[in-house]
């Protein structure tokens, strides 16, 4: 994996977009993690997002995917190749069109999240 940190930097900088109106839960050198204000049924708050280094690569989670899949109808095949799972992209590479896309695609998820009253 060429340089996480640089990954996590630039990944960390697309949710830190959001982190005044939401709940930083984790925000270290390998790890920062978003929750919105809205309490769910089990009376824990709603997850946003997180970007966290891991061994092999740099894992983005973006909860609004998982609640709402239509958010991914429009991403392109190389976005969707970097998916594992139902809400998570992960990274080895800094790549700034798909980061460019997944910030387009954060900035619809919290449309959306917001649209819904979940944050």
């Amino acid at each position: 994996m060429t340089d996480p940190q640089a990954i996590f930097q630039e990944l960390k900088a697309i949710l830190a977009e959001y982190a005044d109106e939401m709940i930083v839960l984790a925000d270290e050198d390998d790890h920062f993690y978003l929750n919105t204000h809205h309490i769910m049924k089990n009376k824990k708050p709603m997850y946003f997002g997180s970007v966290k280094i891991n061994k092999r690569y740099v894992s983005f989670h973006l909860m609004p995917v998982y609640v709402f899949p239509e958010l991914l109808t429009s991403i392109s095949a190389r976005l969707k190749k970097r998916m594992q799972g139902k809400s998570c992209f992960n990274f080895t590479v800094s790549d700034e069109p798909l980061f460019t896309e997944l910030t387009a695609l954060v900035k619809n998820a919290y449309e959306m999240y917001a649209h819904e009253g979940y944050l």
